[in-house]
């Protein structure tokens, strides 16, 4: 199989000797995905960036983090990373489907990273995501002739160790103690300066644990909030659930759609959703808030329905969960406002590496511990708490672990559907037999869902817009 014609026409121009890597095959005969396996084999990425005064390309390797501070002293410049629609015009204009990692196409100012001098011989991108181009480092030294050698680069390993969560709080006090001015207050709800959780957020987790409470309560408590029981019937009526007749109330959503237990988690996700702000800056082609919040949730519901009845953990919880699971965003962009931004374009920069990732680079704290511990402050139930804190944490073990692997294996799904922003990675296998899922089920229950997406986004606009 060749590599794209501009690809090699470049090569055999500088005489540069090179052999074609095919993707390798999983154990279930698939190719790996591209991300992951560029990310397994260390292989050099690029990265277009621009300016007003024009385009650079970077060049790093797939297990390393592109710091675009690093770039920007370099360049003495305020480069940041080309628009998605922008980098697909410059493939499409050059035949490829992606950007190669070689510094003379199209010749554009590159930038390169010194690791990659390191090793004896190097996988590259080649502008077919089918294929890699092998070689040696002599080669590949002469390949980079004109191209500007430099530190632009962090591993990946080291910031990717998650931390004991036993310092959570300490590491989020430290990280806000770094970024602002303020003095450290004793008590950490002070110190984030995050309002209170509303009276109607407050009286539906009392619901919760409340073994008394039925429809009726339930009801009356989302209707003394007008914008939440709208919200709440706009979903139950929704093309999705495809109810019957026209959903006139609350107590209609629970008692004919819904039920009880799907609208307690669903309020309080929404009360809690409105909390804090909805972000007007993020990464291009993030997908929003509510977008993100519903197709999860979604998933999640499917995935705990495609589990043995005998083994499903709480479906109110889980989903729950899945509406939830981006709110450490919010907390993030509250708490950290004048270092946001840079977040943000930090991750249109480097679309190979999770959102977590970054933020421990640049802040030393991720979405996960600061949702963790804000759950945990506002009395949550603890199988939220620990969903939100480990749902990118594979191997956790600990209590409600079930919580946490299903978020993280419902993500996984999306991102492998082009559903939100972050490399696509494979799911591993144990992470299905400890839920009791059979693959098969999973991906068939996330391309069951998809299928209504126009639904979805419908629900995701009524309750934010995206």
């Amino acid at each position: 199989m060749p590599v794209p014609t501009s690809v090699e026409a470049l090569l055999n121009d500088q005489n540069i000797r090179y052999d074609i890597a095919e993707t390798p095959k999983g154990a279930d005969n698939q190719a790996l995905w591209h991300d992951q396996h560029l990310r397994n084999v260390g292989a050099a990425k690029s990265v277009l960036l621009e300016d007003g005064r024009g385009r650079v390309l970077a060049v790093v390797g797939a297990d390393t983090l592109l710091d675009l501070h690093a770039v920007n002293r370099q360049m003495e410049r305020e480069l940041y990373a080309t628009s998605l629609e922008d980098v697909r015009q410059f493939c499409d204009s050059h035949s490829l489907r992606s950007v190669p990692a070689l510094p003379k196409l199209a010749n554009l100012p590159t930038l390169v990273d010194r690791r990659l001098l390191d090793k004896e011989s190097l996988l590259l991108e080649s502008g077919d995501d089918a294929l890699l181009l092998h070689l040696e480092r002599k080669d590949f030294e002469r390949v980079l002739k004109g191209a500007i050698i430099c530190d632009i680069a962090v591993p990946l390993a080291p910031l990717e160790q998650d931390v004991d969560p036993s310092t959570d709080s300490e590491q989020i006090l430290g990280a806000v103690q770094n970024f602002t001015q303020l003095r450290i207050r004793q008590r950490l709800e002070e110190t984030l300066e995050l309002p209170l959780l509303s009276e109607t957020a407050q009286r539906i987790i009392n619901l919760r644990v409340d073994p008394e409470a039925d429809i009726s309560d339930l009801a009356e408590v989302v209707e003394t909030d007008p914008s939440l029981s709208a919200q709440v019937v706009s979903w139950a009526a929704s093309p999705y659930y495809s109810a019957p007749g026209k959903i006139r109330s609350v107590q209609d959503a629970i008692v004919r759609v819904l039920g009880f237990d799907m609208v307690l988690n669903l309020a309080l996700g929404l009360a809690l959703g409105r909390t804090l702000h909805l972000p007007k800056d993020g990464p291009n082609g993030y997908q929003s808030y509510w977008q993100e919040a519903v197709y999860t949730a979604a998933t999640i519901e499917g995935l705990v329905t495609a589990i043995p009845r005998e083994e499903r953990p709480d479906f109110g919880m889980a989903y729950l969960g899945g509406l939830l699971h981006s709110f450490g965003y919010l907390i993030l962009a509250e708490v950290f406002p004048p270092y946001f931004s840079q977040y943000c374009r930090l991750a249109e920069a480097n679309p190979h590496v999770m959102p977590q990732t970054i933020e421990r680079h640049l802040l030393g704290v991720t979405r996960d511990q600061l949702a963790g511990t804000l759950m945990s402050l506002w009395s949550m139930p603890e199988e939220i708490v620990q969903g939100l804190r480990h749902q990118n944490n594979p191997g956790y073990r600990g209590e409600h672990a079930q919580y946490a692997k299903l978020i993280f294996v419902a993500k996984r799904l999306l991102l492998q559907h082009d559903v939100g922003r972050g490399p696509k990675l494979a799911i591993p296998d144990e992470l299905f037999a400890e839920l009791h899922l059979d693959a098969e089920k999973a991906h068939a229950t996330v391309a069951n869902i998809l299928e209504s997406a126009t639904e979805l986004d419908e629900i995701a606009t009524h309750l934010g817009g995206p």
